[in-house]
């Protein structure tokens, strides 16, 4: 008797068979209803743009599986399919008022502070770094990846990890007779065949466990860095200039703190006119920087010599040698002794660069073009190789100048807060409309960074006395740590609970014993991070910092309720910007809703609809009284009024587009 074949159905034939039925439309495929009841030819074409992309970018992600699978160049496939529909977008879409403060700021953001650690690397790698070395790799990395970079919000230039593991390399190798820049040089080549092994595996699927754990532990300690750089720049004022010198440094110093401080005050208060607060905000710090470098020749003061900031002829390297390194110049025992520094220089990067553009694209920033993150770290294995050769420090995403320039480009409008009653009831807020997303902005002020290393302007910046450096990092470090999540955990835990916002989501937690663990937990990871650097075994402390994320994942899910973690500690970004890397851990992509943020409904392929362009949005803000958006759903964790990631849905109440 003759028995039946059966077939034994497969994974890929039952995703396939069920595809059709059960896959859900990713965000960057989606395309809601226009409000426009008419569509012309151009809809029609960008219709049918979005439907290629999508049904590509749909039979592309309905093969994957478990993100340890490894599938070959699928998350750079994936990064590029998705993003390079919105290429020219992201020029045109730069022609809104925005752009101009945001790359004037991120200029001044991006170049005082690497000046300020050239100042540092010079000083301790006995000149081998100075103000053009860090200026060509501020330039390297902002030309690369506005240009290419599937996220060009992130901005990329020399930061203070690096600093600290370029002069502790030195320390290491320099009395062994070792060629330093050789021995880089080696270090970048390694770390860049590590760079994109770890992209075409798309090892940047782990992502997905990243928390605001780790992420605010690791900028609480790049903010305590700024800081300590800021003291360690005025203590050196003693020994090279005298008493004088150091204490009108310090004087300078506080008085540059207190000055970008409170423009920025202003700027976020209900003083003077829109325009008014809104250029004070936007110019205020650069300005500071000018007038105080000029305030010390002032009467007497100027009679004090101030230490100022050493610089090079332009264009040249600062020792005397060829911007091309040669590599070849080292013994082949050197050249493998590199691989263990090119190791922790990947883990540094592959956390600190993610991190940077898991920041940038925050879940409070309503973003509606899509990330890439794979594609990303392969750029940043290609610049980490090319600035070896060059000579010049490894640039990677900057925290926290990268979320600062996201910031600088968010549109604003005021709405009342409903959360308020009693005697505060009626007071307004200002909430984020959308976010101008370009690459213009990110490219202008790598190409005025390129500018600055001209002749004159190099006689300009030998202007900037070093303790103006030191109160640009004061600044710099204050408001990082102002949005960090620790410190807004520590001040709910001091903050009167009688005078505390309705809207604060940690009152909703019943268990205050866990709001003081879980801060304990995160302030022990920073301060293992930060007492290491303090040594010689500073070159390790990648490793520390990439255990956060095991710990987060594994160990506190078993001292804390889940509802406790959805309040305490939240994903970085949103399903929206992790479909990348595949998602947020935890969370069932089919139950999310269909929208990636606010304004997104009317994306597509060709470049989202442009916003009102009124007087008032150009400015940076827009009255509630004119926007026209539709009625709209958002459920993800987000950061609200006092930084604190609350998983609640955001609804907003609009005029439905048949009113319009």
């Amino acid at each position: 008797m003759a028995t039946r074949a059966t077939t034994v159905p497969t994974p890929d034939s039952i995703r396939r068979s069920t595809s059709g039925s059960r896959t859900r439309p990713k965000p960057w495929q989606r395309r809601m209803h226009s409000r426009h009841t008419q569509s012309d030819h151009s809809d029609g074409s960008r219709e049918a743009l979005s439907r290629e992309v999508s049904n590509a970018t749909n039979a592309t992600i309905s093969r994957e599986g478990k993100w340890w699978r490894v599938r070959v160049c699928r998350g750079m496939i994936n990064d590029v399919k998705r993003r390079a529909p919105y290429y020219w977008s992201d020029f045109r879409d730069a022609w809104d008022y925005r752009v101009v403060p945001a790359t004037i700021y991120m200029y001044f953001a991006n170049i005082l502070p690497a000046l300020a650690f050239s100042l540092d690397m010079f000083a301790k790698t006995a000149m081998s770094f100075g103000v053009n070395e860090v200026l060509l790799s501020s330039v390297l990395g902002a030309v690369v990846f506005s240009v290419l970079a599937a996220q060009p919000l992130v901005i990329v230039g020399v930061t203070g990890p690096i600093t600290v593991f370029s002069y502790t390399v030195y320390d290491i190798i320099v009395p062994r007779g070792t060629n330093y820049f050789a021995f880089m040089c080696w270090i970048g080549l390694w770390s860049l065949v590590m760079h994109w092994i770890l992209a075409i595996t798309n090892a940047c699927n782990g992502l997905t466990y990243v928390t605001r754990f780790s992420c605010d532990t690791f900028g609480f300690y790049v903010a305590l860095i700024y800081l300590q750089k800021g003291i360690q720049v005025l203590t050196r004022q003693w020994a090279q200039a005298g008493d004088t010198s150091a204490y009108l440094s310090i004087v300078v110093a506080l008085l540059v703190l207190i000055s970008a401080y409170l423009c920025g005050v202003v700027g976020n208060s209900n003083l003077f006119q829109r325009y008014i607060r809104k250029f004070i905000q936007d110019y205020g710090t650069p300005l500071s920087i000018v007038f105080f470098t000029g305030f010390v020749h002032i009467g007497r003061m100027n009679s004090v010599e101030l230490q100022t900031l050493p610089t090079g002829k332009a264009f040249f390297p600062t020792q005397d040698r060829s911007w091309f390194v040669h590599f070849w110049e080292l013994d082949v025992a050197d050249v493998f002794i590199a691989i263990p520094f090119a190791i922790l220089l990947t883990i540094l990067f592959y956390f600190d660069h993610n991190v940077s553009s898991l920041i940038a694209q925050g879940t409070e920033f309503p973003l509606r073009k899509p990330a890439g993150f794979h594609w990303d770290l392969f750029l940043l294995g290609l610049t980490t190789g090319v600035a070896g050769l060059l000579g010049i420090p490894f640039p990677n995403g900057l925290i926290p100048q990268a979320p600062f320039h996201t910031s600088s480009l968010c549109v604003t409008r005021q709405v009342a807060d409903e959360s308020e009653a009693g005697g505060t009831k009626g007071h307004t807020k200002h909430i984020i409309d959308h976010v101008v997303e370009q690459r213009v902005s990110n490219l202008a002020q790598g190409l005025l960074t390129l500018g600055t290393m001209t002749g004159p302007l190099l006689i300009v910046l030998h202007l900037i006395p070093q303790g103006v450096l030191a109160g640009l990092f004061f600044v710099m470090g204050i408001q990082a740590l102002e949005g960090n999540g620790i410190t807004l955990k520590l001040s709910y835990l001091c903050r009167d609970k009688t005078l505390s916002s309705g809207s604060d989501p940690l009152s909703r937690i019943a268990r205050k014993r866990a709001i003081y663990y879980f801060v304990a937990l995160e302030l022990i990871g920073f301060g293992a991070t930060f007492a290491i650097t303090q040594t010689i075994a500073a070159i390790g402390f990648p490793i520390i910092i990439l255990l956060l994320v095991p710990v987060r994942t594994f160990l506190l899910p078993k001292y804390f309720t889940r509802e406790e973690l959805s309040i305490l500690d939240a994903p970085t970004a949103s399903p929206f910007t992790m479909e990348s890397v595949g998602g947020n851990f935890g969370e069932d992509p089919q139950s999310l809703p269909d929208t990636a943020g606010v304004g997104q409904e009317d994306s597509c392929p060709g470049g989202p609809d442009r916003f009102d362009n009124n007087d008032t949005a150009e400015r940076g803000e827009v009255r509630s009284n004119r926007l026209k958006l539709k009625d709209f759903h958002r459920r993800t964790s987000f950061r609200s009024d006092n930084g604190i990631a609350d998983s609640e849905s955001i609804e907003m109440q609009q005029p439905a587009p048949g009113n319009m």
